[in-house]
């Protein structure tokens, strides 16, 4: 009986647990950069519910032929911390907006050592529950053409020979009935002009 009666007071009162969903968290698939340069690593999340103030955001990263991944940056409680032991300790910069659910941050002064996959965890209490993303980072020296590019080129040149071929077929078309009527128009006036002067000779 006691418990029936804390069961209806916990309905009654609206006392009932919220109930964790799962969260999900974008980030790119894969970025280039040059040496020397900055680049932003784009970090956002979907979830059900509202922005919560205890949001947080965790960066890992992990060296190319490394199993061991390192934490290079957390957001919680409003502050962003950096770490400030590892490879990156003075140049990470935290430019998201986490009301926005972005957690991006700013790497800067790129090296061919920074060569790895980082990645981004999200929790959006009581969604806390979710996979984190990775993008990996390629720094070059010059930046490689992409192979969407050639492909993009490829694509454009075909298409641009295609709209040329019928440009010319159409311009053929329009030549070739444009002489047909020079002529019919001709070969009219011609026997229109023998069956004036045959008239005349009759008279």
């Amino acid at each position: 009986m006691l418990t029936v009666l804390a069961l209806a007071s916990v309905v009654l009162l609206g006392i009932v647990p919220e109930q964790s969903q799962a969260i999900t968290i974008y980030t790119g698939w894969e970025r280039h950069a040059l040496v020397g340069s900055d680049i932003r690593l784009s970090c956002s999340f979907f979830s059900w519910r509202w922005t919560s103030d205890d949001v947080t955001f965790s960066w890992t990263y992990r060296p190319d032929g490394s199993r061991d991944s390192i934490s290079i940056f957390h957001y919680t409680g409003g502050e962003a911390y950096v770490d400030n032991k590892g490879p990156f300790r003075d140049r990470v910069e935290f430019v998201g907006n986490p009301g926005r659910r972005d957690g991006s941050i700013l790497i800067k002064n790129l090296d061919f050592n920074d060569n790895g996959t980082f990645t981004c965890d999200a929790k959006n209490p009581p969604d806390i529950v979710g996979r984190p993303s990775s993008v990996r980072l390629l720094v070059f020296e010059k930046l490689p053409i992409q192979a969407g590019v050639i492909t993009g080129a490829i694509i454009g040149v075909v298409l641009g020979l295609l709209v040329l071929i019928v440009v010319i077929y159409y311009l053929m078309r329009f030549l070739v009935a444009r002489r047909v009527f020079s002529l019919s128009v001709s070969k009219h006036g011609k026997k229109k002009k023998e069956g004036s002067q045959q008239r005349q000779i009759k008279v």
